[in-house]
């Protein structure tokens, strides 16, 4: 049943009312995709009018960039713990590996955070002003240093600067990965009617996978050839 609210007077209950709808998106997307939530119905179940929910949010997008924010907190809060489990011993190689399985591990965990990824640059920041731009673009900034934070600390080599373009490339490849591993009905059709084309089918976690695989690997190859050539031009030139 929609709730129903009386006027919001004060400030405590300005932030209740806009909890409450960030809640009920949240509920919403536990049901159907990004694409199907709309503003109407998120209005409906609230248990507002759309110009009394648009007094707390300036859009759909808005609420649901709010949304993308605080998941990708709990991401972050979550990696803190998974990636201090995986640490140990090991060559580089064998840490990076272990790194980019703790975080397809904990996306795949995460398929409203993946939906919410994948729609972010290509529709949820279509629609908002340039202050609402503005504070999302804040809160991701901080969330991706506190999460190449936790990635230089598991895998050192790689410094700050590589770390950050690590989590950044992540960003893209999952919401890139996502919208590809979730194939249309007639898609499936395709695939089951001829098996020769699933070829094209993509299993989310696996390829997210290999592919942060191959990034780290790349990023370490190019951190240690920069080190080696930071060596050899400090090298001391031997007397003739």
């Amino acid at each position: 049943m929609p709730q129903k609210f009386q006027r919001a007077r004060s400030e405590e209950q300005r932030a209740a009312r806009r909890e409450a709808i960030l809640d009920t998106a949240a509920d919403m997307l536990a049901e159907m995709p990004v694409a199907q939530v709309s503003l109407n119905e998120l209005s409906r179940r609230v248990g507002l009018a759309k110009s009394n929910v648009l007094r707390y949010f300036e859009s759909r997008e808005d609420v649901l960039l709010e949304l993308l924010g605080s998941a990708t907190r709990e991401l972050v809060g979550h990696l803190e713990t998974a990636l201090a489990e995986a640490a140990g011993p090991a060559e580089p190689a064998g840490r990076a590996d272990r790194l980019a399985a703790r975080v397809a591990r904990a996306l795949a965990d995460r398929p409203v955070l993946c939906d919410l990824i994948s729609a972010q640059a290509a529709v949820l920041e279509r629609n908002v002003s340039p202050q609402v731009a503005a504070q999302f673009k804040r809160a991701a900034i901080v969330n991706a240093t506190a999460l190449a934070g936790l990635v230089a600390t598991h895998l050192p080599e790689l410094g700050q600067e590589d770390a950050f373009r690590f989590v950044a490339a992540t960003v893209m490849v999952t919401g890139s990965v996502w919208a590809h591993a979730q194939p249309c009905a007639a898609m499936l059709t395709v695939y089951e009617e001829d098996p020769a084309l699933a070829v094209f089918r993509l299993d989310f976690e696996d390829t997210l996978r290999e592919t942060l695989e191959v990034l780290l690997s790349g990023l370490l190859a190019r951190a240690e050839r920069a080190r080696l050539g930071s060596w050899a031009v400090g090298e001391p030139s031997e007397e003739r």
